[in-house]
């Protein structure tokens, strides 16, 4: 992979994004049941099966390799456009990049160590390599996410995270569809859209649950 061409890299960077854009959509989803008045029953069926499904588990290691894939060329990608642009330009060119793509590789940055720490609070303890908080069991993940939820300083965190996670979709779909050849112009402002669309519901589903938490169930 690493002898591949630029090119090449960058069709397998925009598949895996395309790949972990649709796991977004089921993680919202399940992630929106906290929000229901039952005590936890929805969203705890729903982790459960999640976590005892074989075609789920096998699904879930795609879903790492997808990470790893993702995260691995994004690096290899920024480094070679560094690399082959080692100075700044003495003018800089607004035209020449949008100002959201100045920006992927920080947003990407601060999306893989708010997964490392979404791995320590979560599946690291399922999995038994970190202790659960006491009074938690190890796969009560509808207690676990209360407590943590409850917290101010982890709520705000994890609402800046998926804002730099919106910001990084937004460009990322648009440039995924240019790479992947799918930019004709009859539909382009089409995807532009619709990107826009989908990094906005995303960043607001996710954000939207540790505000009702932390205001209407602390």
């Amino acid at each position: 992979m690493f002898l591949y061409s630029s090119i090449t890299k960058k069709v397998l960077m925009a598949l895996a994004g395309l790949f972990l854009v649709t796991f977004l959509s089921v993680h919202l989803g399940i992630n929106l049941m906290l929000l229901k008045n039952d005590g936890g029953r929805l969203f705890t069926e729903a982790a459960t099966f999640m976590g005892t499904n074989a075609l789920i588990k096998v699904f879930e290691v795609v879903l790492f390799v997808g990470f790893l894939l993702h995260i691995i060329v994004g690096v290899l990608v920024s480094s070679q456009n560094k690399a082959a642009r080692p100075s700044p330009y003495a003018v800089s060119n607004s035209s020449d990049t949008s100002l959201l793509s100045k920006y992927m590789f920080h947003t990407g940055v601060i999306v893989f160590l708010f997964l490392l720490l979404h791995f320590f609070d979560f599946y690291f303890i399922k999995i038994g390599l970190v202790a659960p908080p006491p009074g938690v069991a190890i796969h009560d993940f509808y207690s676990r996410t209360l407590l943590l939820f409850s917290t101010p300083w982890y709520s705000l965190l994890y609402i800046f995270c998926f804002i730099a996670l919106g910001i990084h979709l937004n460009h990322a779909i648009q440039s995924a569809f240019q790479t992947l050849g799918w930019n004709h112009g009859k539909y382009m402002d089409a995807v532009k859209f619709l990107g826009s669309a989908y990094s906005l519901i995303i960043t607001a589903g996710f954000t939207l649950v540790p505000i009702c938490i932390l205001f209407l169930k602390h």
